[in-house]
């Protein structure tokens, strides 16, 4: 899991300092993971991560592609707060099966098994992480997740990642206006793709561009899509596109 950066949050302001930026409720962490976004003030997605408890300080496990962009955005907003921001050296261990006694639930799923943090780098795993995520329309950051997204879009609720009761953050208006008071006209669906499509490849319904192709396990794809256009039979590329949902 080399594609993981760990960061350690600590000090006595810590908390309050993650609950006014993040999606997800800090008080959460409490029970185990806590799965939550940083956002632009314009709602937009800019970063995702777990956070996981660590003693009086706070583990954030980010890809590691975000580190950069997390680091800043942390230290920009730390102000005055009584926040310590470090790099750590610790590994991202995952599995599915029995949680092992220092690992935690994927809050995202049920079925995305466990996440552990430990001084070595994990050598073992063979699972197909892609196709179960996939098979349950987990969106992986740089995929589905690109600075475009607004997180509702991306099924953020279904997947424990935004608390609509915890008060403010960043990025939270656009949020909450999205949930109550818009319909969602695109987003995430499950596809059948029948034929050589890469991802990033544009559906079409008829002559009219309807989506994205994204992540792909076998026959099974994840799109994004205008969900007004996406019916019946489309094309990516080569392949047939339906839906799947």
């Amino acid at each position: 899991m080399s594609d993981r950066h760990i960061f350690r949050l600590s000090g006595p302001d810590t908390h309050s300092f993650l609950q006014g930026l993040v999606t997800n409720d800090v008080d959460g962490l409490k029970d185990g993971l806590v799965y939550a976004a940083l956002l632009t003030p314009q709602g937009k997605y800019m970063a995702d991560f777990f956070l996981i408890a660590d003693g009086d300080a706070v583990l954030l496990d980010a890809h590691a592609d975000q580190a950069d962009i997390l680091r800043q955005r942390l230290t920009m907003y730390k102000l005055r707060a009584n926040v310590t921001l470090e790099d750590t050296d610790l590994h991202l261990h995952r599995g599915t099966g029995d949680t092992p006694p220092d690992g935690f639930a994927d809050p995202r799923h049920a079925n995305m098994g466990w996440r552990a943090y430990r001084d070595t780098a994990q050598t073992d795993d063979t699972t197909d992480w892609t196709a179960l995520r996939v098979a349950h329309m987990i969106p992986e950051t740089g995929i589905e997740l690109t600075p475009d997204t607004f997180i509702l879009e991306v099924g953020f609720e279904a997947l424990n990642g935004v608390d609509f009761r915890k008060g403010c953050y960043v990025g939270q208006e656009v949020t909450a206006r999205m949930k109550h008071k818009t319909t969602l006209r695109k987003g995430l669906a499950s596809v059948r793709v029948t034929g050589a499509a890469d991802t990033g490849t544009e559906i079409k319904s008829g002559d009219k561009p309807a989506g994205t192709l994204l992540s792909r396990a076998g026959d099974t794809a994840i799109a994004y899509l205008r969900f007004d256009r996406a019916e019946g039979d489309m094309q990516a590329g080569e392949a047939t596109v339906t839906r799947a949902d």
